[in-house]
Formats: structure tokens, C-alpha cells, sequence
């Protein structure tokens, strides 16, 4: 895509404030999470990751052509990135499979909050760890609970997001524009493809599947990463990192909103002990975090 052909969208992105920006990217992948949800009755977990993958790695070559041509380095961080989106995202997807979405994503926050504050040495992350592990504790021992592999998955779905963190910071610095995510979600799909066709079979050929799975990986995929990366060429680090923090009450939003899925008084108090706990942590951060 050339510059004059992206130049419109960078007008209208240029338009809205970064803060804006921000938490419309955050309400787009919550929404997309949600329609996910409602696709599991026909195409499964597995069967949806697989379709949100191969349709955002279909638009995102589209968009940026990337070139096959790189060193070692580069394709050994294309290549890690991939599979750990495809593990993250599986992993996330067989979470909310199970338990609510607002719990999933809570829980999945650790993954982030723990880069935050790792290394550091002061007495004030350690509240805020304390806290984030105490709205865990309250979220998952409410009287009912929570299924415990939908929380194990949700575990293993934030200890991914703290590799695509790290990894993505790897990714940046060795590839330029969207070329590296573009080659890396190809991986992804490529990793995904075989588990989501044993799944799911045909229903992944389902006309109004591929239309919902379309839908979702735009909302998921697209649109946020688009819409961040706009808003953090205007905005500092820590703000965004700040404002991704209601990622948890968002996702409970979402979820009672468009699933019906309630949560009890004390599960919204766990939440916003996360939220709190992550917003403490991301000011509290060193510069270089």
C-alpha cells in the first residue's frame, strides 16, 4: 500500500484524539471477543481462532505485502511471534469457552501487570501485586466459582500476553510498519489451520460463520492494532498503558452487555482491584517499562 493510499485513513485517525483512539480499539477487541463467543456453538474455540487468524492474516498481507526476504534473526522473531499469538489466542478463546469473559480477561491481565513491575524492587509494586492477586482470589472463590480449566486457561493466556510483550518489542525493532505482524499472523494461521479444520470441519465453511469470523478478526485484530498504533505515535507510553488497564471492566461490560453474563457484586470488586492495581503499577513504572 502506498503512502497516498493510506494517507485518507491517517487523515481520519489524525482527527480523533489518541485517548479516544485508545479506548475505541479497546471496546473493538471486547466486542470482537464477545461475537467470538457466540460462534462456538457451530464452529467451537478452536474452529474460531483458527477463522479470526487466517482472515486477519488474509487482510493484514493484503494491506502490507511483506517481502519473504529476511535474515535469520528476523524470521526466528516473525516466526516465535506467530506461535506465541496462536498459543495466546488459543488459550484465551478455551478460557472464555468456559468462564465468563469478564473473568477470563481479569485474570488474563496478570500476564501484562507482571512485566510491569518485574524487576522491580519497590515496596509499592508489591501492593500493587498483592492487589491484583487478591482480585483474583476474590474472583474465582464467589460462592459457585468459576470452572477451574477455564481459569488455568486464563493463567496460561496471561503468561502468553507477557511473552507477547516481550516479544513484541523484538518485533518492532526488527521489522518495520505492519510487514512483521503481517508475516507473523500468517504463522499463526498456518499453526492454527490443521487443529481448527480437525475441530470444526466444514462449519468453518459455513457462509454465516466466515461473515461473523470476518467480523471478528476486524474487531479483534484490524481495527485495534490500527487504532493503537495511531494513538501511541501521539501519545506517551504510560498514558496508553494506563488507559489499556480497563481492559477488564470493558470486557465485563461486554460480556453482560451482549452475553448475559453476570457477575456477582464481589466479582466487580475483583475487577476493579485488578484495574486499580494495573493503573498503580503503569505509573508507578520506570520510564524503560
Amino acid at each position: 500500500m502506498s503512502h497516498a493510499d493510506r494517507l485518507p485513513v491517517a487523515r481520519l485517525l489524525g482527527g480523533i484524539p489518541p485517548t479516544a483512539l485508545v479506548l475505541l480499539g479497546i471496546v473493538s477487541v471486547q466486542v470482537g471477543a464477545a461475537v467470538a463467543k457466540q460462534l462456538f456453538a457451530t464452529a467451537g474455540a478452536v474452529g474460531t481462532v483458527t477463522l479470526r487468524l487466517l482472515v486477519a492474516a488474509i487482510v493484514l498481507v493484503a494491506i502490507w505485502r511483506p517481502s519473504l526476504t529476511m535474515d535469520r534473526r528476523t524470521l526466528t522473531v516473525v516466526v516465535t511471534y506467530g506461535v506465541v499469538l496462536a498459543a495466546m489466542n488459543f488459550c484465551f478463546y478455551s478460557a472464555i469457552d468456559r468462564i465468563p469473559l469478564g473473568a477470563a480477561v481479569t485474570i488474563e491481565f496478570l500476564g501484562p501487570l507482571a512485566v510491569a513491575v518485574a524487576g522491580s524492587r519497590r515496596w509499592l509494586d508489591g501492593v500493587w501485586v498483592l492487589l491484583a492477586g487478591a482480585g483474583v482470589v476474590l474472583l474465582t472463590r464467589v460462592e459457585g466459582g468459576l470452572l477451574w480449566t477455564g481459569v488455568l486457561f486464563a493463567l496460561a493466556a496471561g503468561a502468553l500476553w507477557a511473552a507477547y510483550i516481550l516479544v513484541t518489542a523484538k518485533l518492532g525493532s526488527t521489522t518495520t510498519d505492519g510487514k512483521g505482524l503481517a508475516l507473523a499472523m500468517v504463522v499463526g494461521a498456518a499453526i492454527a489451520l490443521p487443529f481448527g479444520v480437525t475441530s470444526a470441519g466444514t462449519a468453518l465453511l459455513d457462509p454465516v460463520v466466515l461473515a461473523a469470523a470476518v467480523a471478528v478478526a476486524l474487531m479483534s485484530s484490524v481495527v485495534p492494532y490500527s487504532l493503537e498504533l495511531e494513538a501511541l505515535r501521539r501519545m506517551p507510553p504510560r498514558v496508553f498503558g494506563i488507559l489499556m488497564s480497563l481492559e477488564p471492566a470493558v470486557a465485563a461490560v461486554a460480556g453482560l452487555v451482549l452475553l448475559g453474563e453476570y457477575l456477582a457484586p464481589v466479582q466487580w470488586v475483583a475487577v476493579c482491584c485488578v484495574v486499580i492495581a494495573s493503573v498503580g503499577a503503569t505509573r508507578s513504572a520506570r520510564p524503560e517499562v
